[in-house]
């Protein structure tokens, strides 16, 4: 099998000298539920080089209608090794690993990246992202789902402390908004491994109004006093 053909349709995007460079690049993605399998199968079968994939949690039934990397036979596997094996699967050309355990232990193996992002479903696991990315010069992409609504961030220079750090308890969620905000964060993603444009410190908003209308508003986020 040949990479060229592989990547035959990204080639004729943006050229051979651009695909290539994305073998040099290291990205690690916090979380493997709805949002981390959609974006471990967009980014997976890119080019990028290395893949990291973190998470401690094993694949429940309930998760299976909305994380598009597990079957029913999956369940009760560990979600970052199915999920790995999956990628590596369809893809090859990338060095996938694994990482069965929290961020808080996955930070102390200090590894660096040239993108790290976040696939969580908590707040306090993001502050923690945040704070690493920052010591580390890592820039990171955010992104949140919930019922019909999600938002992404490309954080750089912004202060993520402007959200309320809680331990909140998301609702129910629709299967189609996962993958619509895992594409956009894995759109940003790959544009700015790429080389690329990529609007930083801009927070995406985008929610069905009653009517069932798609809304997409963006804000800039307030930079980091403390940077």
């Amino acid at each position: 099998m040949k990479e060229e053909e592989y990547f035959k349709r990204q080639i004729q995007l943006w050229g051979e000298e651009t695909q290539s460079s994305l073998k040099n690049k290291k990205i690690a993605i916090i979380g493997c539920g709805g949002l981390g399998c959609s974006l471990a199968l967009a980014l997976g079968m890119s080019g990028i080089g290395e893949i990291h994939l973190v998470d401690f949690d094993n694949v429940s039934l309930h998760n299976i209608h909305r994380q598009i990397g597990f079957t029913l036979e999956d369940a009760g596997r560990s979600k970052s090794k199915t999920l790995a094996a999956l990628i590596t699967r369809k893809n090859p050309f990338a060095a996938v690993h694994s990482f069965d355990m929290d961020f808080a232990s996955f930070r102390e193996l200090g590894n660096r990246y040239n993108l790290i992002l976040d696939a969580t479903d908590n707040l306090p696991t993001r502050a923690q992202i945040d704070v690493y990315a920052k010591d580390t010069g890592t820039p990171w992409i955010y992104a949140s789902v919930e019922e019909f609504n999600g938002q992404v961030c490309f954080f750089e220079k912004s202060d993520f402390r402007v959200f309320a750090i809680s331990d909140h308890k998301p609702g129910g969620i629709a299967a189609p908004i996962v993958m619509h905000i895992g594409s956009l964060q894995a759109n940003l993603a790959l544009r700015y491994l790429a080389g690329l444009p990529v609007a930083k410190d801009k927070l995406y908003y985008l929610y069905f109004d009653e009517q069932g209308i798609l809304v997409a508003q963006k804000f800039d986020m307030p930079k980091d006093t403390l940077l």
